[in-house]
């Protein structure tokens, strides 16, 4: 697997308005609306793309469904790494002994991606986000 560099970063809100209110009130951080109650920013030096993921987006991302299960514990945050081969990191993932959450597919939004919880509780992907890369 080769991991060209983090993709994003972020909490996973249970309740987002407070995340919202820490991350943008509280530490002045320049996110934006992206729909709902996501809100993300690509202007912070040294991070691709920091977001509060609201769990229900995540949730609904990852199973189809506002809910997170619960026989999977409930990240607190999303970690994503970009990679050259998406197909083949989530394959090798897997030959180590990880479950993926799901195997890869394209997000509406463009990034096509793998999902896995890491070990200390992290919602981790491994993807290729297009609007990373030069033309």
């Amino acid at each position: 697997m080769n991991v060209l560099f983090i993709a994003g970063f972020g909490p996973i809100a249970r309740v987002p308005s407070e995340s919202i209110d820490f991350y943008k009130g509280d530490l002045g951080l320049p996110l934006e609306v992206v729909g709902g109650d996501y809100q993300a920013s690509e202007a912070i030096d040294g991070c691709k793309h920091f977001a509060v993921w609201p769990l229900a987006d995540a949730a609904q991302s990852c199973f189809g469904t506002p809910e997170w299960p619960d026989h999977i514990p409930t990240p607190h945050g999303v970690l994503e790494f970009e990679v050259d081969d998406v197909p083949g990191a989530a394959a090798e993932l897997v030959e180590k002994g990880h479950t993926l959450i799901h195997d890869t597919r394209t997000e509406p939004w463009g990034q096509t991606i793998a999902r896995l919880m890491g070990p200390e509780g992290l919602l981790v992907g491994v993807c290729h986000t297009p609007w990373h890369h030069d033309s």
